[in-house]
């Protein structure tokens, strides 16, 4: 039975921040890319998973996880979160999520028929959602 390969953290954390691949790293130190990824949460340089629970707060189904209302929430919440994301999908997103607003619609979600606008009533996820995101970009309503 063979030694674990070592990562130094030293080195890792000036490779990583060198831009190096998860690859070029595996590489270097002879270790599989998912031991880059473990040697790299145990230096503390990897980023938190961005948690999206709050904008899609239902169990979507495999067939609507990536439809268009998943996706934007998806966006508004990683930015909401301080994420950068590509400024065409938050402008598709902003103006779906403004869209809905300005009509005073909320978005409802069933396993089956997926997701399906409604009246806002007393608070709007959307509206909640969107004023998340804008909050962080520092954007007025």
């Amino acid at each position: 039975m063979g030694r674990k390969a070592r990562v130094d953290q030293g080195e890792l954390a000036r490779l990583v921040a060198q831009g190096w691949s998860n690859g070029e790293l595996a590489e270097h130190f002879g270790v599989t890319e998912s031991g880059v990824l473990q040697a790299k949460r145990a230096a503390g340089l990897s980023r938190p998973m961005t948690d999206h629970s709050a904008a899609l707060p239902w169990k979507l189904s495999r067939e609507h996880s990536q439809s268009g209302p998943a996706t934007n929430l998806r966006n508004l919440s990683a930015v909401a979160q301080g994420r950068t994301i590509p400024k065409e999908k938050l402008n598709t997103a902003l103006r779906w999520a403004g869209r809905l607003g300005e009509q005073g619609l909320d978005i409802a979600y069933d396993p089956v028929q997926g997701f399906y606008e409604v009246a806002a009533g007393g608070s709007s996820h959307v509206g909640g959602v969107l004023a998340a995101a804008r909050e962080a970009l520092g954007s007025p309503e």
